[in-house]
């Protein structure tokens, strides 16, 4: 009998674990949490979602992607809120959105909500690609605004006005299909300020700072649910520059996240393109270092959780054993973050870039990976998602007790 009772108390926490999800993401010390459980991230990158899904004929290639990505356990998934300009824009001139777009983005997110996937939400690009900073510059520009530098995004005072509108237009969208604001929806896990923040002609770090001070406090005015990220890679500043993969962006790993409307931290890792002219095995070291000293720092001087919001190696020059040394990558990525959270610690998941559905030919970059294509990257995958739910599982089962 007795048994048979602790048998059920353990279905029941599996399946309370497994079902209790639906809550906001909040932070407790170096945790996320969900209903005062722990919650882990493993995910994926798509960027392209709300693009593709501005087309109702392609939208079944956003289905099947957040089909497969949960069949492999994975529960969170990082894309793009902005499109500013240009080519089939979210927001065509400062104010003024299209509307194709926007429910493009709407049916991400209740496809999303359907396969129990949180989303990391950005709100603007450092780069072209999209409109980025440039175009907000450029729009500035056209008003009469007297600006030299794409950078003069993070100072100029109608440039910053444009951006916290698109903010608040974000946050207070009521989904097309739910209903829901956008600011009140639990299928969101976080905001990202920028993609990839660079300010390359401030190496103090100053009007990074200030920036993100500025724009996480008015983020925050909006919206008490959400949890809100910079959107950084993880350089530090000009007193730990040994650190940096030689060059210096303006921002600081360290700084930039001790605002305190920051609520965990963020890491990327490219080192094929940072260390370009070194050897594989040379930058794999560098990646476990890298990881390994952003772990120490979120948790010795930040206490805040860390997330690798991208990874991601080509498999361009990888030749023949490409897909063994891809594993091999991402398998020191999954390591590190299985090693902090099966101790507590402060890394909470990582996500990799970038995931693709089957005919997605055009949007491949050699860094993608199509799950029915990649079986031995799929088992890795699945592997991590299944390491990190029984961590999970456990600290339920502690926390209960």
């Amino acid at each position: 009998m007795k048994h048979k009772l602790l048998f059920l108390i353990l279905v029941f926490l599996i399946l309370y674990v497994e079902a209790d999800d639906d809550g906001f993401v909040k932070t407790r010390g170096v945790q996320l949490m969900v209903n005062e459980t722990p919650y882990y991230a493993n995910g994926f990158n798509a960027y392209w979602l709300m693009y593709i899904a501005s087309d109702p004929s392609q939208r079944n290639k956003v289905s099947s992607t957040f089909q497969e990505a949960a069949n492999h356990g994975l529960n969170i998934a990082r894309t793009w809120a902005f499109s500013d300009g240009g080519y089939k824009p979210l927001q065509c001139s400062p104010g003024s959105y299209n509307e194709e777009m926007f429910q493009g983005l709407d049916f991400v997110m209740g496809e999303a909500r359907k396969y129990g996937v949180k989303v990391i939400l950005s709100l603007v690009n450092n780069y072209e690609s999209f409109g980025g900073k440039k175009q907000y510059v450029e729009w500035a520009k056209s008003e009469g605004q007297s600006l030299d530098s794409e950078d003069d995004f993070f100072t100029n005072a109608v440039v910053k006005g444009y951006y916290k509108n698109h903010i608040k237009t974000v946050l207070t969208r009521h989904n097309n299909f739910s209903g829901v604001a956008y600011k009140d929806d639990p299928t969101i896990m976080a905001w990202e300020l920028m993609n990839e923040i660079i300010c390359s002609s401030d190496h103090s770090g100053n009007s990074v700072q200030v920036w993100i001070t500025e724009m996480a406090s008015y983020l925050k005015s909006i919206d008490g649910n959400h949890l809100l990220e910079a959107g950084l890679e993880g350089f530090y500043g000009l007193s730990k520059t040994e650190s940096n993969p030689n060059f210096q962006v303006g921002t600081d790993f360290i700084a930039n996240n001790q605002i305190s409307n920051i609520d965990f931290a963020t890491l990327h890792s490219y080192p094929d393109q940072w260390l370009s002219s070194s050897g594989y095995e040379d930058q794999l070291s560098f990646l476990s270092d890298w990881l390994n000293e952003h772990i120490q720092d979120a948790q010795n001087i930040l206490h805040k959780p860390l997330l690798f919001a991208e990874f991601g190696i080509s498999t361009k020059n990888l030749g023949n054993d490409s897909s063994t040394l891809r594993d091999k990558f991402f398998n020191t990525v999954y390591s590190a973050v299985y090693s902090s959270a099966s101790g507590g610690g402060t890394a909470v998941g990582g996500l990799f870039w970038q995931l693709l559905a089957q005919g997605m030919d055009s949007f491949r970059d050699d860094y993608e990976v199509i799950l029915a294509e990649s079986p031995s990257t799929s088992t890795l995958i699945s592997q991590e998602s299944r390491k990190l739910k029984r961590i999970r599982k456990m600290y339920a089962r502690l926390h209960k007790h």
